[in-house]
């Protein structure tokens, strides 16, 4: 029997908020509320961070409901989140507070819902974060315009302990004191734990009071979970600090707030924290939702006032896959090769588990370097590798690998160094954490790189392939790897030998062709062609793994009395493989070129499931087949279907 999952509605936080006086109380009441919602919806949604909205939650509810003047207003005070992690948590505080609809505690990370990560479109939220660094830029750039504007604002910036590893926190600092930023407050919630691990132990930060002190900023220190201590931090703050930026470093315990989550220690043996992303098994849930409860009542009676009332429904129906996953399957191949190879070397950017390279550091633990979410420093950091004779490996999610390191890409590759870059969670898919992680414009980004050859494999077979292919060839590799299970239409495909710039036909047909690469496409491809065959076309489906890459010869051979020439791409319409398709046709002067038509992104990314966003996008198998059906040519509908076959088009 499924278990029934519980939430605190909208008119229980008001009841709560009204019922108690004392501040302390209330403001724990609150918290306390605000993390049975956030797991509620983070269950509800098959993931989210738990951990950072845990860890975030009092510092978030003591800036709502005491600090901020006229928040919600335009010209009142502004709190986001930099690290943007833990938006579930700012989510449910702020449809406590009535400031986003009570039904959206059901919408965490679905199709125009709330997003995985902050969104401007969604209510009271003035800026994207989710990819890490940019907050205390995007504030003092606010603050800047609030002056030239005759606008007195307040912005607090909330950032991660591990977010402070890039780059771009220490560039702004300087200019927050060069400019008198008196208006800007950046708390940082230092919980000690990042993405993998712990902050000490991937790249450690060191006396971050004294790294701010000595940029000039004002340097403030407290529990990030006692209300008291916030309060008197934040009032020194504005007395004794009015005229400079001021950092508060909140000392915070990621999952506070019930011993379920709370990362005070991990066993021995256990490297990583279990509840940084995705949802909780069952058994942790119920015993959270427990004693988050216990914790709320407990207050409600102190004061007086009945029991929570919660709400009830039973989760989505969910089946966890048995498929393979890409990454698996590389990090498996990329270890044991390893073996036998001692030039192999794997950096990483705080995601061991996401890349798949947990089999990599327990059999090779001196050739895996960890450099923390640093993708610049570690970009750099492979070439003096590559210089000295080693092939490193570079991993990290697609959507900043290819965007935060690119003029580092483009020097490795003046220098002409080899080097494998490996990004993971690629393409559109999962859609549930938002536009900061869905990678669609990376081939584009790194397409045009000289000596670097962007290939995209479709199943397990292909992927040991492509492993091959980096190893035996001269160039540097950007191998884009889909992070989602692999569907059994792509997951049993057969071995077939990676020659460069060609493809290989996966579902033969008649003269009308779809090109794709990855098992994202290439899984609805096959699923659009099952539907077309019902409506008189026999779609030929090719794989060509190769991005940036196409053989003349190969494609001549293809598109020579062809009909009809698609290419479905899981990227953005410009500069991916289509337009490179779309080149190499012209240039080859065909007599009678095929009809060309390329389908991929138009436009943001949408957050939600998988399906609903590919069906937003029209890269699902019921959209592609009509897209499809409309650009063939309906004299190539007829030939294909026979004698009596109408053009479905028509009906």
């Amino acid at each position: 029997m499924a278990e029934i999952l519980s939430w605190v509605p909208a008119s229980e936080f008001g009841r709560v908020l009204a019922g108690i006086v004392d501040r302390r109380d209330r403001c724990a009441a609150f918290a306390t509320l605000s993390r049975i919602n956030t797991l509620y919806m983070i269950m509800r949604a098959g993931s989210g961070h738990i951990g950072s909205s845990f860890s975030a939650a009092d510092i978030v509810t003591w800036l709502l409901l005491a600090e901020l003047r006229a928040p919600f207003t335009p010209d009142g005070d502004v709190y986001f989140s930099s690290k943007g992690h833990d938006a579930p948590g700012l989510y449910a505080a702020l449809i406590g507070l009535g400031r986003l609809d009570d039904d959206l505690v059901h919408r965490l990370r679905r199709l125009d819902g709330l997003p995985g990560h902050p969104d401007v479109g969604t209510p009271h939220t003035m800026f994207n974060t989710g990819s890490l660094g940019m907050g205390i830029s995007k504030a003092k750039g606010a603050i800047l315009a609030d002056r030239l504007l005759g606008r007195a604002r307040r912005f607090f910036v909330l950032t991660g302990d591990g977010e402070l590893q890039e780059g771009q926190n220490w560039e702004a600092l300087a200019g927050a004191v060069h400019h008198g930023m008196g208006e800007l407050t950046v708390i940082v919630d230092h919980n000690k734990l990042q993405s993998d691990t712990w902050v000490r132990d991937v790249s450690d930060l060191g006396d971050i009071e004294a790294k701010f002190g000595a940029f000039g900023w004002g340097v403030l220190r407290c529990d990030g979970h006692d209300f008291d201590q916030l309060e008197s931090a934040l009032r020194e703050r504005g007395q004794r600090l009015a005229g400079k930026p001021a950092v508060l470093v909140a000392d915070t315990v990621k999952g506070a707030g019930c011993a379920t989550f709370a990362a005070t220690s991990m066993p021995d043996g256990q490297r990583q924290y279990r509840f940084h992303s995705g949802a909780p098994a069952i058994e942790d849930y119920r015993g959270a939702h427990g004693e988050l409860c216990q914790a709320a009542n407990e207050l409600l009676r102190r004061h007086g006032l009945p029991a929570l009332a919660l709400r009830s429904a039973d989760p989505p129906a969910t089946t966890p896959s048995r498929a393979p996953r890409l990454t698996e399957v590389y990090g498996r191949e990329l270890s044991q090769r390893a073996g036998g190879d001692p030039r192999i070397v794997a950096l990483d950017a705080d995601l061991l588990v996401d890349t798949g390279l947990l089999p990599f550091a327990q059999r090779h633990p001196r050739r895996l370097f960890e450099c923390g979410i640093a993708e610049q420093d570690m970009v750099s950091m492979a070439g003096g590798m590559a210089a000295a004779g080693l092939l490193p490996f570079v991993h990290s999610f697609s959507c900043f690998l290819h965007s935060r390191s690119n003029e580092h890409m483009y020097n490795n590759a003046t220098e002409r160094r080899r080097i494998v870059y490996v990004g993971s969670l690629a393409g559109l898919l999962p859609a549930t954490p938002g536009h900061s992680h869905q990678a669609v414009r990376d081939v584009s980004a790194v397409g045009g790189i000289p000596g670097l050859t962007v290939l995209e494999p479709a199943g397990p077979a292909e992927v040991v392939a492509a492993l091959d292919y980096c190893l035996a060839t001269p160039d540097s590799v950007y191998l884009r790897l889909a992070s989602t299970p692999c569907p059994p239409e792509v997951a049993g495909l057969p071995a077939v030998p990676l020659v460069a710039g060609r493809g290989h036909v996966l579902r033969p047909g008649d003269p009308v062709v779809a090109i794709g690469a990855g098992p994202v496409v290439l899984t609805q491809l096959l699923r659009a062609a099952d539907r077309l065959a019902s409506a008189g076309v026999r779609l030929t489906v090719v794989d060509l793994p190769w991005l940036n890459r196409v053989d003349p010869d190969w494609l001549c051979q293809l598109a020579t009395g062809c009909t009809a020439l698609f290419v479905v791409e899981n990227h953005y319409t410009h500069g991916g493989q289509a337009d490179l398709v779309a080149r190499a046709l012209l240039e080859l002067g065909l007599a009678a070129p095929p009809r060309f038509h390329g389908i991929g992104l138009t436009g943001i990314p949408r957050c939600g499931a998988d399906l609903e966003v590919l069906a937003a996008h029209g890269l699902d198998a019921a959209s592609l087949a009509s897209t499809l059906l409309a650009h063939v040519p309906a004299t190539a509908v007829a030939a294909t279907g026979g004698p009596g076959v109408p053009d479905p088009r028509r009906n």
